[in-house]
């Protein structure tokens, strides 16, 4: 197999203003033309009106164009290539920025493919180009947060509440029927969360007869969220990542393989200077949670959100958020990363009967006669040569320290596991974070 040359295109994007509805489309190297459509949310009686102020729709048509590049690699990924084509001018920064985009955030679908970073897009400047400066000036306020049912989430709606900060919680759905996790009414009831629908073309995807694998989700939802921010008038878009995601899975020559690059620092720093420079500065987005390890967000979880969510939210992907499904109520497989990383997690902060709850009052630890999850054990606890699995999990020495100083009463693992020497309480300085 040959790295492929003829282009993947960039056609073209619109928002329509009357149903808050964008189109993004693309072109293959098939020639199969990809549409895909976001149905974002509006509070009621609310319009985008931009004869009030032009400067608006600017700033609305510059994250729109940085969406319509990054939802681009859902559809890039059926058959790569490195030549791509888009009818509107970049600059070097730009060129630079989603070369990170379609090849660090394309590392773990090129290992699965058996591809190198040459299979992967290459963009470049346009001769002689700068970009227009950014936008000052918006006037937006409030915070919009992003809202999954997961713990991390969760968690910073908690703090924000502390706080006294109004926020509106959002989440994407991938159904018609705009359903959403049911916990998430529990965080500012008896408000509902706000719910924009992604309608992927699975159907020109599955026609294509392409390659599949893993896309920077993170990112695609943060420029998602971006768009609905200023719909909605907002200035500060709150993702909800820890410190993760800098510890690689494997190495393709110089490409990192890394399920989570999306997720990293750097790519918080990437995105939010990208918003910074070529949409507008007022404009603020990153996590509060940043500074924390996954096992210090795990014990405030513990704390501050149990007793209210503790049987109703779920970090498991093989039971939830799959394409179309209904997710209102949320479930535990018990068997996959997920669930492993989280029992890992929880178990030096909560007693084994609540834990147990979640996976139908098993100890995940003795559970030995499930290979799958033993072997997820192992991934996560970097024993046996098995490989971290490819899922947003705790680092392995975090995930070590966890499993030595779970409580008592928890089995033991039916291997020798490494002591772990991380100390989870440390705090990371992250200049210009948001906390």
């Amino acid at each position: 197999m040959t790295p492929e040359q003829t282009p993947f295109k960039f056609l073209s994007y619109y928002f329509d203003k009357r149903s808050f509805t964008a189109t993004f489309a693309y072109q293959g190297i098939d020639n199969f033309i990809f549409s895909e459509k976001i149905q974002f949310s509006r509070f009621e009686g609310t319009h985008f009106n931009i004869t009030e102020d032009p400067s608006l729709d600017q700033l609305l048509d510059r994250a729109l164009f940085l969406t319509f590049m990054i939802i681009g690699v859902s559809y890039f990924k059926a058959h790569p290539t490195p030549n791509v084509r888009i009818d509107l001018p970049l600059d070097e920064w730009q060129a630079n920025f989603f070369n990170k985009v379609y090849q660090e955030g394309l590392s773990q679908y090129a290992f699965e493919n058996g591809l190198s970073r040459e299979y992967l897009a290459r963009f470049s400047a346009t001769n002689g180009y700068t970009a227009p400066e950014a936008i000052t000036g918006y006037k937006g306020s409030g915070i919009l947060s992003l809202q999954s049912g997961g713990k991390d989430s969760i968690l910073t709606a908690e703090i924000l509440k502390e706080k006294g900060l109004n926020f509106t919680s959002w989440y994407v759905s991938n159904t018609d029927e705009k359903t959403y996790p049911a916990v998430l009414d529990q965080i500012q009831f008896p408000k509902h969360p706000q719910v924009a629908v992604r309608t992927i073309d699975l159907e020109h995807l599955r026609q294509s007869g392409g390659l599949n694998g893993h896309v920077p989700i993170t990112y695609i939802l943060q420029s998602l969220a971006l768009v609905q921010a200023i719909l909605f008038n907002q200035k500060t878009i709150l993702v909800s990542i820890g410190q993760e995601g800098n510890e690689p899975h494997s190495q393709i020559g110089d490409l990192p393989v890394n399920h989570q690059w999306s997720k990293t620092w750097e790519a918080e720093q990437l995105f939010a200077e990208y918003v910074k420079k070529y949409i507008s500065p007022d404009l603020k987005i990153g996590s509060p949670l940043r500074n924390l390890s996954e096992l210090a967000i795990a014990e405030q979880f513990i704390t501050k959100c149990w007793e209210k969510y503790g049987y109703s939210f779920s970090s498991c992907n093989r039971s939830n958020y799959k394409q179309g499904a209904n997710n209102s109520e949320l479930h535990w497989c018990g068997s996959c990363a997920k669930c492993a990383n989280t029992y890992l997690l929880f178990s030096p902060f909560l007693a084994p009967h609540p834990l147990k709850s979640l996976f139908a009052d098993v100890d995940l630890f003795a559970n030995t006669e499930n290979e799958e999850l033993m072997n997820n054990f192992r991934g996560l606890l970097g024993v046996d040569g098995v490989m971290k699995p490819f899922e947003c999990v705790g680092s392995t020495d975090e995930l070590r320290t966890a499993y030595h100083h779970r409580q008592p009463e928890y089995a033991s693992l039916p291997f020798i596991v490494p002591e772990g020497h991380f100390d989870y309480k440390a705090t990371y300085e992250m200049q210009g974070g948001l906390y």
